[in-house]
């Protein structure tokens, strides 16, 4: 999701667009993912690694030509009072007699949205549609991983009503840039999910219990750290920007306990699992069928390296820009 935003950076108001995760983590995200699969999935997702790995952020994308994509990214449940989740109905037919549809695209959509491109995923494995598998896949694991920023279920969003303006970045985008590469992103085999709409509201549910931690510690380091030591130049692309500096997000991380990493594992299993699962409701299809061209020699040799890695709970994969 992306939401337009102004940050002040050392007394400079940049306007940014606060995309969730980030490219970083969105990439890896779904990519791993594809190393929870079992082996009549995993010959087929491999051999189109790149395709759903460089579409992770298409979602993101389409917000710059479609009006309608914004909501579906985030779900701000702190407006549906202090028991969001008991108030709220989980079927969207029952949510918008109760809200009405508006408020419902108003506040955000991703747990439906989920549940839509989930069943939009089915049909295309019945279909034997691999356009369609591939773009579906890709966009389902976008969602999915928005969906476990905490920060995506507050109207405070990005510290905009708390005076901390920038967090969003900061916690999605900035921590997985510099801490990414330590983390251990071994997860195991997908498992087959019952209910997708009831599991997207548990998943929304759990990351909204965070986010109260992640605003209040953000506060309280914020409160304490050297002022002209918070932020720092910073090489984005090929500019150098004012940025958090090194020293914050690694102090701000420590105070989070490993909460970014524990949502990026999260999001990694619980995207190979949304594709398990939509494979084996449209009645496990044989999906080496689909295969048009198998990668040559030295990208399997690549792709079996880099999933003993990831086996190891490392991952190799560098994004590019």
């Amino acid at each position: 999701m992306k939401r337009r935003i102004a940050l002040g950076l050392s007394g400079t108001c940049l306007i940014i667009l606060c995309s969730s995760w980030g490219f970083f983590a969105h990439y890896r995200i779904n990519r791993l993912a594809v190393f929870t699969l079992p082996k009549a999935m995993a010959g087929f997702y491999k051999n189109n690694i790149g395709f759903i790995t460089q579409h992770a952020v298409s979602a993101d994308k389409r917000r710059y030509v479609d009006s309608l994509e914004a909501p579906r990214h985030f779900f701000d449940a702190d407006h549906y009072g202090k028991k969001p989740f008991a108030a709220m109905p989980q079927k969207w037919a029952d949510a918008a007699a109760k809200y009405s549809a508006d408020t419902l695209d108003k506040y955000g959509t991703v747990p439906w949205t989920i549940q839509y491109q989930y069943y939009k995923l089915v049909r295309a494995f019945k279909a034997h549609d691999t356009t369609a598998i591939l773009n579906t896949s890709a966009n389902l694991g976008h969602y999915i991983a928005d969906a476990h920023v905490p920060l995506h279920l507050t109207q405070n969003y990005n510290g905009q009503l708390s005076n901390q303006t920038g967090i969003h970045a900061l916690w999605e985008s900035r921590i997985p840039e510099l801490s990414g590469n330590r983390y251990n992103y071994f997860v195991g085999k997908a498992r087959y999910i019952e209910n997708p709409l009831a599991e997207a509201f548990k998943i929304c549910r759990f990351s909204f219990k965070s986010v109260d931690t992640v605003l209040r510690f953000e506060r309280l380091l914020n409160k304490t750290f050297p002022a002209d030591k918070k932020y720092s130049q910073v090489l984005h692309g090929k500019k150098m920007i004012s940025d958090y500096s090194e020293a914050y997000c690694l102090a701000y991380q420590k105070m989070l306990r490993g909460m970014v990493e524990r949502q990026m594992r999260a999001s990694i299993l619980s995207v190979g699992s949304f594709w398990y699962s939509a494979w084996v409701d449209a009645g496990q299809p044989d999906l080496n069928k689909l295969i048009a061209q198998p990668i040559n020699t030295d990208e399997q040799h690549n792709l079996q390296r880099e999933e003993a890695l990831y086996k190891t709970g490392k991952c190799t994969y560098q994004v590019t820009k």
